[in-house]
């Protein structure tokens, strides 16, 4: 970007709202993405807002008792049904709106990793089928981190977690991370994307274009997590930005089953620049693993040309 667009960027950044409707007094761990994630989120809302958060970090460390750090009407569900609730309460305002005017609000459903792409899957793919009017947003650091950094089924190949640990039997993880995206587009919904907390911008208009779909929209979020990628945790921001610009996590929308590439990147960074900054990582570069790194890489072009041929860029 030249100078004005970098102007013009800080000015349309200065603009958001300025409440901030959750607190800054919660306890997720010093770089922990997941609070940019639903700072930004909330700042997209038009009015009023519930929240349903299924179990996991943004949960646990945002409402110890007696506190919260919301300044929203929120409800806490356990890890397997948070787009059930988020159903629940969309259809009795439904009714609501219909019999006494009362105005529907808009419905934001959080869930981690774990709780989307493995437990939560099939509340999920419900709501989206019946077509209930709620955004559910993934905040995914790729790892069931609130219960001991256990692999999820968004866990990339080649990560070290507690239960895919790297060693002499194996290195990592050896599945490649599931489609959330496609698996929604599957469904018909009319909204879904991706997002990154390094392009705020491209995140808060994301989530009000998904709040004005009339019916289901999903977004899928990178949250880089320093405890469980072991990164310094200042280093936030700087990872997940390199996980977009080495195309390792592609940002991109599918509206009306239209694909587009939001952030092009003709010329990736080496997908080594991502790797070698999370210890999680750091065993795939010994000599015997190097079939891993091979293997990573091209996963990455796979998918890349892939959602080329999506968006008609092929």
């Amino acid at each position: 970007m030249d100078r004005g667009e970098i102007m013009s960027y800080f000015r349309r950044l200065a603009d958001l709202p300025k409440e901030e409707l959750l607190a800054p007094g919660h306890r997720l761990c010093a770089g922990c993405a997941a609070s940019i994630i639903a700072r930004l989120a909330l700042k997209a809302t038009r009015g009023p807002t519930i929240v349903v958060n299924a179990t996991g970090c943004l949960e646990v460390a945002t409402t110890i008792y007696p506190y919260t750090s919301w300044r929203v009407p929120w409800v806490h569900v356990a890890f397997e049904n948070a787009a059930a609730v988020a159903s629940g309460i969309e259809a009795a305002f439904r009714i609501m709106e219909k019999k006494y005017g009362v105005k529907k609000p808009d419905i934001i459903a959080f869930g981690g990793d774990g709780g989307t792409f493995d437990i939560g899957i099939q509340a999920l793919s419900g709501a989206l089928e019946r077509g209930h009017d709620f955004v559910y947003i993934c905040y995914d650091n790729e790892a069931y981190m609130n219960t001991g950094i256990q692999r999820s089924s968004a866990t990339p190949l080649g990560a070290w977690t507690t239960t895919s640990p790297a060693g002499r039997v194996i290195p990592g993880k050896l599945e490649r991370k599931k489609d959330l995206i496609g698996i929604a587009v599957a469904h018909g919904v009319e909204y879904a994307a991706t997002a990154s907390p390094a392009y705020p911008l491209d995140l808060v208009n994301k989530v009000r274009k998904a709040i004005e779909v009339d019916g289901p929209a999903v977004l899928h979020i990178i949250s880089p997590c320093p405890r469980g990628w072991r990164f310094d945790p200042s280093e936030t921001i700087e990872i997940a930005r390199l996980a977009v610009e080495t195309r390792f996590f592609p940002i991109y929308e599918v509206e009306k089953g239209e694909y587009k590439i939001n952030i092009k990147v003709p010329k990736p960074k080496p997908v080594e620049e991502y790797l070698k900054r999370q210890g999680r990582f750091k065993h795939i570069f010994l000599p015997e693993n190097k079939w891993v790194l091979e293997r990573i890489k091209q996963t990455i072009e796979e998918n890349w040309n892939r959602l080329l041929e999506l968006a008609g860029e092929k």
